[in-house]
């Protein structure tokens, strides 16, 4: 992909996301701490706009480990079963309540670690919950954000996995932009720089591109 480009590069990019995303966060709708984990859990390899119509439903009648968990495993597949994976992904909700209840009084907890002892909470999901929920500048790296920073310059293909992502744009990008790097990345990626079409004549980010289309 050639040469990265420079740190006052990096934070003009930043400033032109900050200009046309700003501080928006995620797009999963929730009601609580724990309905937005429930909602981050289900979004794996689905699009928030499946997850937001599931749980528009699934959240008025349990909005908490208690209520779901009395809600029951089947009740749960009925509601989620637009979604892909949801009969994994409702498995996952029931130990994910039976963990929070026994562990930390039902009350969802403030670090990585201890979200990724929920079942169905990995690195990433637990970066974005810490990052949406408690401001916290850590980064989520999902398959937008691997594609963009190899397309946008900010490191090379030695950079290859999600946790070496997360690491180098931790080093990388200034402070003051930390908590909102991912969403900017995921934002755009999917609006704007899509993996198969992506919408080059309405990018705002076309003098740091790598794959010119335009």
């Amino acid at each position: 992909m050639g040469k990265r480009i420079s740190s006052a590069k990096i934070l003009e990019m930043m400033e032109v996301f900050d200009e046309k995303i700003g501080a928006k966060k995620s797009e999963l709708n929730y009601k609580n701490p724990y309905t937005f984990a429930v909602a981050v859990l289900l979004s794996a390899q689905a699009t928030d706009k499946s997850v937001n119509i599931a749980t528009d439903e699934l959240f008025e009648v349990a909005d908490n480990p208690k209520a779901m968990l009395e809600l029951g495993l089947d009740e749960i597949k009925r509601h989620i079963k637009t979604i892909g994976l949801f009969n994994a992904k409702a498995k996952h909700i029931v130990e994910m309540s039976e963990t929070l209840i026994e562990k930390f009084g039902g009350v969802l907890p403030k670090t990585r670690d201890e979200l990724m002892m929920l079942s169905g909470i990995g690195r990433k999901s637990a970066n974005v919950i810490l990052n949406e929920l408690y401001g916290t500048p850590t980064i989520g790296v999902d398959t937008h954000v691997l594609r963009l920073v190899k397309r946008l310059g900010l490191m090379g293909d030695e950079f290859d996995t999600p946790e070496k992502v997360e690491m180098e744009l931790e080093r990388i990008i200034p402070e003051r932009y930390k908590p909102f790097v991912s969403n900017y990345l995921v934002l755009f990626g999917r609006y704007i720089c899509k993996a198969k079409n992506p919408d080059c004549d309405a990018c705002y980010l076309k003098k740091f591109c790598k794959v010119k289309k335009f």
